[in-house]
């Protein structure tokens, strides 16, 4: 009954100079992720496909073309993650040094641009299959791009028919200034990293503001905070599972993942001490998340990764399944989101935990669908399907 799954991508493990790191965790552990939600479409009829490729390592071409081939073989289901991507390790491996931010939004911008541009390459009815005329498409229904921009030449036509759902859906997360005016004027979903109902209000506020600024109805973007459930039929039974994944960190690893997060070596300090102050110009949803933390809480080092490591940064619900219910059901009803993005601590476990408990209530409370409206994705986000040539 979901609405999509989502499937994270990076193009290296933490780095050769961390092996505390990535010889102890699965997340640098990853299928390639055009392969493996291609592999999904063939098994799944209704949920969405989303996956992250990165425009600093892509043509627009590619990502253009990858998307649309897994929309016509999921049957309209896919989305694209726009990340810019920050990691020197990814960067490594291509030759590359990447720009300051603000450029690779810019360069962002103009690729989602190409990409869009792309796929509406083709009319809807370009494709008219007619045997006694010896013609399978209409010459004057598929058309050349010729994009020139400040970073990209891509002629076109794109080498696939036009989506079953206009375009496939185009998902970003980036919460600097410059990220969330990308999200605003390219964007169907945002991702965001909150915890503070006040502070999801406002983003959530100021994306439609922007998206309305750029020449769009501010229902074209969803919002879809991260929301790590941990149910169980008791409170107890709850704490009691996140408490013993929590045990699971490894004071070491906690520090380290900790340092990486918010770019500082944590490990000239004692874990006691107060969290020092750190820039939060990159990364912004994570680190100014753990940034108001441990200024509200006055926490230490130690208390800030016990706190923020296990869930990254996002928020934790932890509760029986009207508890977990009733928290999700203020932040949507209060205007927090459009949604969440629901990040199970465990798999198969936590997810079959919300699933079995958590989904009953919601649709027992009218808040969640029983059956799937539409086949596509767009279609089940209730989202329109644009014109050609629409930005």
């Amino acid at each position: 009954m979901f609405d999509l799954v989502f499937t994270a991508d990076t193009f290296a493990m933490f780095g050769p100079d961390d092996p505390a790191v990535w010889s102890r965790t699965t997340r640098m552990s990853r299928h390639e992720p055009f392969t493996l939600l291609a592999a999904l479409a063939a098994v799944t009829s209704r949920i969405g496909l989303v996956a992250t490729a990165s425009t600093s390592f892509y043509q627009p071409f590619h990502i253009a073309r990858f998307f649309a081939s897994l929309d016509q073989i999921s049957g309209g289901r896919s989305g694209w993650n726009l990340v810019t991507s920050s990691g020197l390790s990814e960067a490594a491996n291509f030759g590359l040094t990447l720009p300051p931010e603000h450029e690779r939004y810019r360069r962002a911008g103009e690729f989602a641009e190409v990409v869009k541009g792309l796929w509406d390459s083709w009319d809807e009815d370009a494709v008219v299959a007619d045997k006694e005329a010896g013609i399978y498409i209409a010459p004057d229904r598929v058309h050349t791009l010729n994009h020139h921009g400040e970073y990209y030449e891509a002629r076109g036509p794109l080498t696939m028919p036009r989506s079953p759902q206009g375009r496939p859906v185009i998902v970003q997360a980036g919460q600097s200034d410059a990220g969330r005016s990308l999200a605003a004027g390219t964007a169907d979903i945002v991702f965001s990293v909150e915890r503070d109902l006040a502070n999801a209000q406002a983003f959530r506020a100021d994306i439609r503001a922007r998206a309305e600024a750029a020449g769009r109805s501010g229902d074209a973007v969803k919002v879809l905070p991260g929301a790590m459930v941990v149910t169980a039929p008791t409170r107890a039974e709850a704490e009691d599972k996140f408490d013993r994944l929590q045990r699971l960190i490894p004071d070491d690893l906690g520090l380290i993942m900790l340092s990486r997060s918010i770019g500082i070596d944590l490990s000239q300090y004692s874990p006691d001490d107060p969290l020092p102050k750190f820039n939060i110009s990159e990364n912004v949803g994570h680190r100014k998340v753990i940034a108001d933390y441990a200024a509200r809480e006055g926490a230490s080092i130690r208390q800030t990764w016990r706190e923020l490591v296990g869930s990254r940064s996002h928020r934790v619900v932890i509760g029986t399944p009207a508890e977990v219910v009733d928290d999700l059901a203020q932040w949507f009803e209060s205007g927090a989101c459009d949604g969440f993005n629901i990040m199970p601590a465990t798999f198969p476990e936590g997810l079959d935990d919300f699933v079995e408990l958590c989904v009953p209530e919601l649709q027992r409370r009218g808040l969640f669908r029983t059956a799937y409206e539409a086949e596509t994705l767009r279609g089940n986000l209730g989202l329109e399907i644009p014109e050609r040539g629409e930005r």
